[in-house]
Protein backbone atom coordinates (compact mmCIF):
# COMPACT_ATOMS: atom_id res chain seq x y z
CA UNK A 1 0.00 0.00 0.00
CA UNK A 2 2.90 2.20 0.22
CA UNK A 3 3.41 2.43 -3.76
CA UNK A 4 0.02 3.97 -4.31
CA UNK A 5 0.81 7.33 -2.69
CA UNK A 6 2.95 10.35 -4.37
CA UNK A 7 5.84 11.78 -2.93
CA UNK A 8 5.31 14.65 -0.16
CA UNK A 9 7.46 17.71 -0.77
CA UNK A 10 7.68 19.31 2.77
CA UNK A 11 9.29 22.44 0.93
CA UNK A 12 7.98 22.62 -2.43
CA UNK A 13 9.17 26.15 -3.40
CA UNK A 14 6.23 28.28 -4.93
CA UNK A 15 7.12 30.88 -7.78
CA UNK A 16 4.83 33.52 -9.41
CA UNK A 17 4.80 35.33 -12.25
CA UNK A 18 5.48 38.96 -9.81
CA UNK A 19 8.57 37.08 -8.63
CA UNK A 20 7.31 36.56 -4.86
CA UNK A 21 8.18 33.01 -3.97
CA UNK A 22 7.73 31.06 -0.88
CA UNK A 23 7.29 27.53 0.07
CA UNK A 24 4.40 24.86 1.26
CA UNK A 25 4.00 21.16 1.24
CA UNK A 26 2.93 19.65 -2.28
CA UNK A 27 3.34 16.33 -4.31
CA UNK A 28 5.52 18.32 -6.78
CA UNK A 29 9.00 19.92 -5.64
CA UNK A 30 8.52 22.94 -7.60
CA UNK A 31 5.21 24.83 -8.53
CA UNK A 32 5.18 28.34 -10.80
CA UNK A 33 1.99 30.39 -10.26
CA UNK A 34 0.68 33.21 -13.07
CA UNK A 35 -0.98 35.12 -9.86
CA UNK A 36 -0.33 34.79 -6.05
CA UNK A 37 -1.53 36.96 -2.42
CA UNK A 38 0.77 39.39 -3.49
CA UNK A 39 -0.28 40.64 -6.73
CA UNK A 40 -3.81 38.97 -6.92
CA UNK A 41 -6.39 42.40 -7.46
CA UNK A 42 -8.27 41.14 -4.84
CA UNK A 43 -5.76 41.43 -1.99
CA UNK A 44 -4.02 44.11 -3.34
CA UNK A 45 -7.12 46.57 -4.29
CA UNK A 46 -5.44 47.56 -7.45
CA UNK A 47 -7.51 46.92 -10.90
CA UNK A 48 -5.70 44.66 -13.39
CA UNK A 49 -6.64 42.48 -16.24
CA UNK A 50 -5.44 38.89 -15.53
CA UNK A 51 -5.41 37.56 -19.21
CA UNK A 52 -2.58 34.58 -18.86
CA UNK A 53 -3.81 32.90 -21.77
CA UNK A 54 -4.09 35.41 -24.27
CA UNK A 55 -8.10 35.03 -24.27
CA UNK A 56 -8.60 38.53 -25.02
CA UNK A 57 -6.69 38.37 -28.46
CA UNK A 58 -8.41 35.10 -29.07
CA UNK A 59 -11.20 36.96 -29.09
CA UNK A 60 -10.47 39.74 -30.96
CA UNK A 61 -8.96 37.84 -33.73
CA UNK A 62 -12.37 35.36 -33.58
CA UNK A 63 -14.81 38.43 -33.94
CA UNK A 64 -12.32 39.88 -36.82
CA UNK A 65 -12.69 36.51 -38.73
CA UNK A 66 -16.32 36.60 -37.97
CA UNK A 67 -16.55 39.54 -39.39
CA UNK A 68 -14.65 38.52 -42.60
CA UNK A 69 -16.99 35.75 -42.72
CA UNK A 70 -20.10 37.78 -42.58
CA UNK A 71 -19.04 40.56 -45.60
CA UNK A 72 -18.82 37.40 -47.66
CA UNK A 73 -22.08 35.65 -46.37
CA UNK A 74 -23.98 39.30 -47.23
CA UNK A 75 -22.42 38.88 -51.09
CA UNK A 76 -23.87 34.95 -51.36
CA UNK A 77 -27.20 36.25 -50.13
CA UNK A 78 -27.10 39.13 -52.59
CA UNK A 79 -26.04 36.48 -55.63
CA UNK A 80 -28.52 34.42 -54.25
CA UNK A 81 -31.41 37.03 -54.47
CA UNK A 82 -30.58 38.57 -57.82
CA UNK A 83 -30.77 34.71 -59.01
CA UNK A 84 -33.78 34.19 -57.54
CA UNK A 85 -35.55 37.46 -58.97
CA UNK A 86 -34.29 36.71 -62.27
CA UNK A 87 -35.79 33.42 -62.41
CA UNK A 88 -39.20 35.27 -60.84
CA UNK A 89 -39.00 37.64 -63.73
CA UNK A 90 -38.28 34.65 -66.77
CA UNK A 91 -40.96 33.73 -68.71
CA UNK A 92 -42.88 30.96 -67.27
CA UNK A 93 -44.09 28.80 -70.45
CA UNK A 94 -42.79 28.93 -74.27
CA UNK A 95 -45.86 31.38 -75.36
CA UNK A 96 -44.56 34.13 -72.46
CA UNK A 97 -41.04 33.69 -74.06
CA UNK A 98 -42.41 34.16 -78.06
CA UNK A 99 -44.71 37.09 -76.78
CA UNK A 100 -42.05 38.88 -75.45
CA UNK A 101 -43.61 39.03 -72.00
Amino acid sequence: MKTIHPKYYPNAKVTCSCSNSFTIGSTLPEIRVDVCSKCHPFYTGQMKYLDTLGRVEKFKKSQAAAASVKVILDKKKQVREQRQKRIEEAPKTLREMLLGK
